[in-house]
């Protein structure tokens, strides 16, 4: 061995003992998985040419992949389900385990058992081999294993990718790039048979596509199967659209370092391209309640991390996500009518994925002193929108609306959620369609040739002004006796967990974690939401 591999190995030692497992016990081949704190050692604290920090694995801590287990409004909606069809409870935690708690889903799998989540609950007090496993959620080596066996097609979604070397021998770990053979050996040593190589499913749409594509089955009161629902749909959404062939899931949510970069702290050259490992997406919410709560729920990132992180969220979305503008106003009849036009600029619907998050427009309208002649779709100190049917009544909620002459209408960007009888629900293994799918299309989406799975519903359909250019909802307004210039303000404001679909949640607050999460809800209110765009005018 080689001076420089043998100094390297000590380091590594010095660190992690060579012989431990965090993840499935190891046997003569090593173990299945490694938590990451195997992996962030070496790739934490690498620099930027420049001199910028880089750090994977802070980065990856304070991301929701890194939370995805610890996230308590996941936690309260599996007890929801599992209090609603208590026959099929084990089913539904082992399926909702796929993609939130990989590496126990999968071991528990390969030794013919379901996973379960709430043994594991809280994940502070159980400190088990497994459950540092359940609470190391989406991990390293579980997308680094993924090989690219059935991506882009059907049979991979809902969390059915295909595990590399699984089951014996050198686990392959795949990367964006060609590794050196001497830190192959190196991370082989140190990780107990992990051995890197390039890997192009890594960098494709298609990875993520196995998990943010989710059909979940709705359930009977016997437990079988009455319908289906196509819950998260991102990746055929941006399949029907033009950024198909301009961008991958990766170039957005995962943003190339803009200058050369080393993988790793020790034995690796700067490198064009390395990408950033924040999965920086939209749940700026989650971010916040983390930090808020850090020690309660055991995250291993920092509070100033993740709150860094809900910070680089928001402005991501208020940056990347919309775009808004106000037509000039006219005034005939005492009455004042203008368009207001929003466009998404994501690669999918915006918002897209889980269903308890939307989008609505606030429209203000003040005369010439400043007081107020109209408001549309305000935010409440309780994080509900003022004039939202289905915030004031769970079975009722807005349509899509192509023209607004009250305040009690709102224009919101959602999907509604339809049981096997027509109502509205937000429990997805009660949920068999879609009662209203108004949310925004990306550039190039056609929503007259659309699938079904990501078919637009309700009056937006039908409406020429929605579309995959934006949406144009005109308003008109009575003046009565109000004096101008009016200026017009529209903003688009965006909540990744809506009002309705906490507060549905309190019925169940007998049980330990929809208590906890309506609490939190409670307690944070209006900032459970954020302003993406404004635009504003004034009339002559």
């Amino acid at each position: 061995m080689s001076t420089r591999k043998a100094t390297v190995l000590v380091f590594l030692a010095g660190i992690v003992p060579l012989a431990a497992s965090s993840g499935r016990a190891a046997g003569p081949e090593g173990p299945a998985f490694q938590t990451s704190d195997r992996c962030l050692a070496c790739h934490n604290g690498m620099k930027t040419a420049s001199g910028g920090d880089f750090s994977i694995g802070v980065d990856w801590r304070a991301s929701v992949m890194g939370n995805s287990s610890r996230d308590p409004y996941w936690q309260a909606s599996v007890r929801r389900e599992t209090l609603d069809h208590a026959v099929a409870s084990s089913e539904i935690q082992d399926d909702c385990s796929i993609c939130h708690m990989p590496i126990v889903r999968y071991e528990e799998k390969d030794q013919g058992r379901k996973a379960q989540l709430f043994p594991h609950l809280p994940l502070r007090q159980d400190k088990t081999a497994q459950a540092k496993a359940a609470a190391d959620s989406v991990s390293c080596s579980v997308c680094h294993q993924i090989t690219s066996q059935l991506l882009g097609t059907p049979a991979s979604y809902s969390g059915n990718f295909v595990i590399g070397g699984y089951g014996g021998g050198m686990h392959p770990e795949s990367g964006q790039f060609d590794i050196d053979s001497a830190l192959m050996q190196v991370m082989s040593s140190s990780t107990g048979g992990f051995r890197p190589q390039k890997g192009e499913q890594i960098t494709s749409s298609e990875l993520c596509a196995t998990c943010h594509t989710l059909t979940t089955h709705a359930l009977g009161p016997d437990g079988r199967e009455i319908g289906s629902l196509p819950e998260q749909m991102p990746y055929p959404e941006w399949l029907h659209s033009d950024y198909r062939t301009q961008r991958t899931c990766q170039s957005c949510h995962m943003p190339a370092v803009p200058e050369e970069t080393p993988i790793a702290r020790i034995l690796s050259r700067p490198r064009q391209g390395v990408v950033r490992h924040d999965f920086i997406a939209a749940n700026f919410f989650l971010q916040h309640l983390l930090a808020r709560h850090h020690d309660e729920l055991d995250v291993a990132a920092q509070p100033s991390e993740l709150e860094a992180a809900a910070a680089n969220t928001v402005r991501f979305i208020q940056s990347e996500a919309a775009r808004i503008a106000v037509s000039q106003p006219r005034i005939e009849n005492n009455t004042l009518a203008v368009s207001v036009t929003v466009e998404n600029l994501s690669g999918h619907k915006f918002p897209t994925a889980f269903p308890a998050r939307r989008a609505w427009l606030h429209v203000s309208i003040h005369d010439r002193e400043g007081h107020a002649v109209f408001e549309s779709g305000a935010l409440r100190a309780n994080g509900s929108i003022a004039g939202n049917d289905n915030d004031d009544d769970p079975a009722r909620y807005e349509p899509h609306y192509r023209e607004i002459r009250d305040p009690g209408e709102v224009q919101i960007y959602e999907s509604i959620l339809s049981d096997p009888h027509g109502g509205v629900t937000t429990g997805l293994l009660a949920a068999t369609g879609y009662l209203k799918d108004n949310r925004l299309l990306p550039h190039g989406f056609d929503k007259g040739s659309a699938p079904a799975e990501i078919a637009v519903h309700g009056d937006a359909l039908v409406d020429p002004a929605f579309s995959d250019r934006g949406d144009t909802v005109r308003y008109v307004i009575g003046l009565g006796s109000t004096a101008g210039p009016y200026r017009v303000e529209a903003e688009l404001w965006y909540q990744p967990v809506g009002y309705r679909w906490a507060n549905n949640l309190k019925p169940y607050d007998t049980a330990p974690e929809p208590r906890l999460f309506t609490g939190y809800y409670d307690a944070m209110g209006a900032m459970s939401a954020v302003l993406v765009v404004r635009a504003q005018t004034t009339s002559n």
